[in-house]
C-alpha cells in the first residue's frame, strides 16, 4: 500500500528522505535440483483441535498426478496417525490441499508427501488445544515484499523454534510490477511476472516465485500458519468495488481481478475454503480466542475522499453488515480469556489535527469502529487484543472509544489494545526515527512506534496477561543478520490498555525438534541435468494466452521457446538473448492460433525440455 504513514511525518514538519542507495543482493532465484517436483516446499495451516490444513504443489506433470500425504507423531514415520490420497491437476495450479483430521488436540506432528516414488521434504505442525492451556505464543507478521530484500524475520522465527503457529496479517505477496512503488528494489531479486498481475495466470506465477524463497519455505515447514488477505493479494488499496491501483478497462473488469487475486491465493496457501470468503475463527483451549477478519474484500466500501465518499458518512462499512454481526457474535459468545483479533488495518485513532491520517485505515471509517467499540464496552467485554499489520510500522495503542474520554497517564477509556507489527521486508520510506513523545502530543493513545525498522512481533500469551516484543532486524539488505527486542508492552488481564513490560520473552525451550533438513539441502543447482526445466504452463488448456515460468541452470546466449504441432511444424517462436542464470517467465500471445493440441518447448542451446498444450 502507498501508505499514508508519511503525512504524520510531514504534518510533524519532518523532513523525509528516500534513500539513495542501492544494495545488490544475491540472486535467490535458483532451483535444488532434487528438490523435484515439490520446488515450492510444503505447508500446513488452519490448525482446530483435530486437524490442520496440509499443502503443497507438483511440478513438472503433464497430466494428474496422484498424492500421497501422511502425518505422523515422529521423525520417523513410524506412528502414522493419519494418510491419505489426492489428485495434483492443471485446474488448481497442480497445488495440493488436504484437510488431515482425526488428530490428538495440542499435538505436535510431523508430515509430508510422496508421488511417483519420491517424498517431499518433511514439516511440523501442530493443532490447537481443546480445553485448558496455561501459555501460548505466537509471530505475527505481514508485509513481505520480495523486492525490497531478505527474508530474514521469516528465518529468524524458524530457526529460534519458540512459537506455536505463524499469524500473518496480508501482504504476502505484492502485485505491482518489478519498477513500481518498491523504494528499496534491488534489481537481482526482482519478482515474477516482471509486469503488475493481473490475470489468474500473472497471480498465480508470482505466488509462485514468493514460494521459492528458501526463508518462507522453511518457515512454512515448521509452522502451521493462519493468514488473511489484504489489499496486494488483489491490488493496493482495494475494496469491493475497486482498488486505487486497478485501471477499469485497461486492466479488465475489477471483478474478474480480484477473482483471479483470491483464486490464485485460495490454491498457493493453506487455507479453508468457505465460499469464498477468509474470516473465520479459531479456538485456542479457554485461554484464547482467534478471530481473523477481513476488512478488505468482504465489505469495505470506498475510501473517503473518492467518488463522493465521505468520512462522516456513517452509513460506510468497514466489515460489511454480515461480517459485523458475525464479529459482534464470535465476541459475545466467545468463552476463550483472551480474544485475538488477526485485522489488516489500524483500528487506533492517528490524527493529525484532529484530523485521519489515513483513511485507508479505520479512521476512515469512524462509525463501523464506533459499531464495533460500542459492542465490546456496552457488554463489557474485556481482553480484547487488535493484530495489525498493513502499514510497515510498528506500533503499540490503546484502543478508546472516544479519544476525548481517555486519560493516558492510566489507560482509563481504553476498551481494547492494539499491536500493529511492522514488515518482513516492504518500505517504510524513513531513514530516520520519530520520537514518540512527538506523536503522542496529537494521540496520547500511542504507547509505543518506530517508524524504520523491518521484522515481526512476538505475542505471548498466558492468564496474566498478554505481552508483544516488537523483534526487528538489523539488515534485510544480507542474509548475515541479527535482530533484537526494541519494545516490550503488555497489557494485564481485565485492564484492557498496555503497560511497560519488565523484561523481553525469554525462550520458553517447549517446542519438539524441528522437522529435519532435506538431505539434497546443499547439493548444487549445476547437477541438474534436465535442462531447462518448466515450472508451469497454463491455463492448460488455454484461450487466446499461456502464461509460463521456466528455469535454466546456465547462462546461455540464446534461449528459445517454440510452439509446435504433434508433427513437428513450428507454428510460433521467441526467442531470449542473453538469458541469465536462474527464473525465466512469460505470456504468449496466441489467438491466431487454431484450436488443437500442441507442444511448447524450450531450447538453451544444448537441450529441449517440452510440454503438451491444448488451444480451445
Amino acid at each position: 500500500m502507498k501508505k499514508a504513514i508519511l503525512l504524520i511525518v510531514s504534518a510533524l514538519i519532518l523532513i523525509i528522505q528516500l534513500s539513495g542507495q542501492t544494495h545488490l543482493l544475491p540472486n535467490r532465484s535458483d532451483l535444488n535440483p532434487l528438490a523435484a517436483p515439490f520446488f515450492h516446499g510444503i505447508a500446513s495451516g488452519d490448525p482446530t483441535p483435530n486437524s490442520v490444513i496440509l499443502w503443497t504443489r507438483i511440478t513438472g506433470t503433464e497430466e494428474t498426478a496422484e498424492v500421497l500425504w501422511e502425518i505422523a507423531t515422529d521423525t520417523t514415520f513410524s506412528t502414522i496417525v493419519s494418510n491419505g490420497n489426492v489428485s495434483a491437476t492443471a485446474q488448481n495450479d497442480y497445488t495440493v490441499k488436504v484437510i488431515a483430521s482425526n488428530l490428538t488436540e495440542n499435538s505436535w506432528y510431523y508430515y509430508r508427501f510422496l508421488t511417483n516414488g519420491i517424498y517431499s521434504p518433511m514439516g511440523r505442525t501442530r493443532t490447537a488445544p481443546a480445553g485448558g492451556i496455561e501459555n501460548l505464543r505466537f509471530a505475527v507478521m505481514s508485509c513481505s515484499n520480495y523486492q525490497d530484500g531478505f527474508f530474514n524475520a521469516y528465518r529468524d522465527v524458524a530457526t529460534k523454534n519458540d512459537v506455536d503457529a505463524i499469524i500473518h496479517l496480508g501482504d504476502y505477496i505484492y502485485e505491482y510490477g518489478i519498477s513500481d512503488f518498491s523504494p528499496g528494489t534491488d534489481t537481482s531479486r526482482l519478482h515474477q511476472p516482471e509486469n503488475e498481475v493481473v490475470s489468474l495466470e500473472e497471480y498465480r506465477i508470482r505466488q509462485s516465485h514468493y514460494k521459492l524463497d528458501p526463508d518462507l519455505q522453511e518457515i512454512h515447514r515448521q509452522f502451521p500458519f493462519i493468514v488473511i488477505w489484504d489489499d496486494h493479494e488483489t491490488a493496493n488499496n482495494s475494496w469491493v468495488g475497486g482498488a486505487q491501483n486497478h485501471t477499469e478497462g485497461a486492466e479488465g473488469e475489477w471483478e474478474a481481478r480480484k477473482n483471479n487475486g483470491k483464486q490464485a491465493f485460495f490454491e498457493w496457501m493453506p487455507v479453508s475454503e468457505g465460499n469464498g470468503l477468509l474470516r473465520r475463527n479459531f479456538s485456542w483451549g479457554n485461554l484464547v480466542e482467534l478471530i481473523m477478519l477481513d476488512t478488505r474484500l468482504e465489505g469495505r466500501e470506498v475510501q473517503a475522499g473518492t467518488s463522493g465518499s465521505t468520512v462522516t458518512d456513517t452509513n460506510r462499512t468497514l466489515l460489511g453488515a454480515p461480517q459485523l454481526e458475525w464479529f459482534k457474535s464470535n465476541l459475545s459468545s466467545s468463552q476463550a480469556q483472551w480474544k485475538l483479533i488477526g485485522n489488516q488495518v489500524m483500528i487506533a485513532p492517528l490524527r493529525i489535527f484532529g484530523n485521519p491520517v489515513n483513511e485507508d485505515q479505520w479512521d476512515g471509517y469512524p462509525a463501523e469502529r464506533e459499531r464495533v467499540l460500542k459492542h465490546i464496552d456496552d457488554n463489557n467485554i474485556n481482553n480484547c487484543v487488535f493484530l495489525t499489520g498493513d502499514i510497515h510500522t510498528s506500533w503499540g495503542n490503546d484502543v478508546p472509544r472516544n479519544i476525548n474520554n481517555y486519560t493516558a497517564s492510566t489507560g482509563a477509556g481504553s476498551v481494547a489494545v492494539e499491536y500493529v507489527c511492522t514488515s518482513v521486508t516492504s518500505s517504510s520510506f524513513l531513514t530516520f526515527g520519530v520520537p514518540v513523545q512527538l506523536i503522542q502530543v496529537f494521540n496520547p493513545n500511542v504507547k509505543y512506534a518506530d517508524l524504520t525498522k523491518r521484522g515481526y512481533l512476538l505475542l505471548d500469551v498466558n492468564q496474566q496477561n498478554v505481552q508483544g516484543d516488537w523483534v526487528h532486524m538489523n539488515t534485510i539488505s544480507s542474509r548475515t543478520f541479527q535482530s533484537s527486542v526494541s519494545a516490550s508492552w503488555r497489557c494485564l488481564n481485565n485492564e484492557n490498555h498496555l503497560v511497560t513490560a519488565p523484561q523481553a520473552l525469554q525462550p520458553r525451550g517447549t517446542n519438539p525438534v524441528l522437522a529435519p533438513s532435506p538431505i539434497y539441502s546443499t547439493v548444487s543447482v549445476s547437477s541438474l541435468k534436465d535442462s531447462p526445466l518448466i515450472l508451469s504452463c497454463m491455463p492448460n488448456p488455454f484461450v487466446d494466452k499461456v502464461g509460463f515460468q521456466f528455469y535454466l541452470t546456465k547462462a546461455t546466449s540464446k534461449a528459445t521457446i517454440s510452439l509446435l504441432t504433434l508433427t513437428g511444424e513450428t507454428v510460433f517462436t521467441k526467442e531470449i538473448s542473453n538469458a541469465h542464470q536462474g527464473l525465466h517467465e512469460g505470456i504468449l500471445s496466441l489467438e491466431q492460433v487454431a484450436s488443437g493440441i500442441y507442444v511448447i518447448s524450450i531450447n538453451d542451446g544444448k537441450s529441449v525440455t517440452s510440454r503438451k498444450i491444448i488451444k480451445q
